[in-house]
């Protein structure tokens, strides 16, 4: 039973609304089967499986809300769980900002699912670390990766009428290659909704030659370089601006996109003008639910056009109290680029730094964005559009709002490791780098 059929869905999601006495009903059910691998020191490690389905149920008397999960879907047991709700929503204070559920709504597919990963078994993942594992053995290089992937499905229904299903696949790998000596580290991810589409055995080739070839890293002073980052390292700062497109931190002068006096800067130039970023349910690369958490459809809105800021998120409560459209929530993120690989924007730069990836980013000041952060897994000097030789990891002081006016080039957008957003490799002028890190 850890996949429902739609009729399935539907039909508890139906007896769930049927058995309540309040004002209003939603409910959601989801689950599936999750797989996943792990290996490291070149051997396997751990295996499993995790099948699982889990019913939400969300009451409203008035404004009074209450919530209860349940994971047994006989009728003793969905009544059960919808009274518990109830019993809590009249325990419960007045939420002022509640909105009622939404009515009926129109969803526009959008393809999420694969045959191929919805069939993938212990023994194919098996083979996916074996091909992880064996080169680096003969070549003297460690690895250590996991691969996890999931066959879902999701349902909502309410007393509205409102109904949507959704099946889903995803595979998501990561693998670290580091030298026996543990001087060099070399790392490579992919995140697929086909396993079809994933080549582990090609991969880890790019893993092993930044390991081997990041072993005797120099260290530079700290200061402004032109660097290339890689889609990986770029995704990071990337993803962490994106949380700032919310009109009511605008609005209310929390973050970057606040006007001085009042307001958002909805409109204005923020940005170069070969920015655009947008969000797309159904983009084939990185499709995405047809709807948000709120049940309302997604579509295709501009977020960041020739450098202007062209839309921002409207919540439910603050589209109602500002008088604007309610927008549903972005599902993925989609930044548009030029041609180029990564390895052709090194061959066109004359002295830089190549940055594979970037971790640990926390924020330092959200009115500028300003965030810190390490460079990992293989950072090297460029000299005369070659890699010269391996540096030492730096910590950067950066925000992507200034990044984002310091371009000098941009790559081809690929689909990163979260799954959820595409960005191309970078070239940067004037990236901070404040300090030496020792770590690989």
């Amino acid at each position: 039973m850890s996949i429902l059929t739609e009729a399935q869905a539907k039909a508890i999601l139906d007896k769930v609304i049927a058995f309540s006495t309040a004002d209003e009903t939603s409910a959601q059910i989801g689950g599936g089967i999750q797989g996943n691998i792990r290996f490291a020191r070149n051997d396997i490690s751990t295996s499993g499986i995790v099948d699982d389905i889990e019913l939400g149920v969300q009451v409203a008397f008035g404004k009074r809300v209450g919530t209860a999960t349940i994971n047994q879907f006989d009728d003793a047991s969905l009544e059960r769980v919808v009274r518990r709700a109830e019993d809590l929503a009249r325990l419960a204070p007045e939420n002022p900002e509640f909105m009622p559920a939404v009515g009926k709504q129109t969803y526009q597919a959008t393809d999420t699912f694969s045959e191929a990963t919805a069939a993938l078994t212990a023994e194919a993942r098996a083979k996916i670390a074996e091909a992880s594992i064996a080169p680096c053995r003969d070549r003297g290089l460690i690895a250590a990766g996991f691969l996890e992937d999931g066959n879902t499905f999701f349902a909502h229904a309410n007393s509205n009428g409102n109904f949507g299903y959704q099946r889903t696949t995803v595979a998501d790998y990561t693998c670290t290659v580091r030298t026996e000596d543990g001087r060099g580290s070399g790392w490579v991810a992919s995140n697929v909704k086909d396993v079809a589409a994933f080549d582990p055995a090609a991969d880890i080739q790019i893993a092993m030659r930044k390991a081997a070839a990041s072993a005797e890293a120099q260290a530079l002073e700290p200061g402004k370089y032109t660097v290339i980052l890689e889609p990986a390292a770029a995704s990071g700062l990337i993803s962490f601006m994106m949380n700032f497109f919310d009109a009511r931190s605008a609005d209310e002068g929390r973050s970057f996109l606040s006007k001085q006096g009042g307001g958002n800067k909805i409109g204005e130039q923020i940005m170069d003008p070969r920015v655009n970023i947008y969000t797309d349910p159904r983009n084939p690369v990185v499709p995405t639910m047809p709807w948000d958490g709120d049940g309302l459809p997604r579509d295709r809105v501009k977020i960041i056009d020739g450098g202007k800021v062209a839309n921002l998120q409207y919540s439910r409560y603050w589209a109602a109290k500002q008088g604007k459209p309610e927008t549903a929530g972005w599902g993925n993120t989609i930044m548009e680029g030029g041609t180029k690989s990564t390895a052709e924007l090194i061959a066109g730069t004359e002295r830089g730094i190549l940055v594979t990836r970037t971790w640990y980013i926390r924020m330092v000041d959200p009115q500028t964005v300003l965030l810190t952060g390490l460079t990992r897994d293989g950072t090297f000097y460029i000299e005369n559009g070659q890699l010269k030789y391996p540096v030492k990891n730096f910590r950067f002081n950066e925000s992507p709002v200034i990044m984002l006016n310091n371009i000098e080039e941009l790559g081809r957008s690929v689909r990163v490791e979260d799954g959820s957003i595409m960005v191309p490799p970078m070239k940067i002028r004037d990236f901070t780098f404040t300090s030496l890190s020792d770590a690989v």
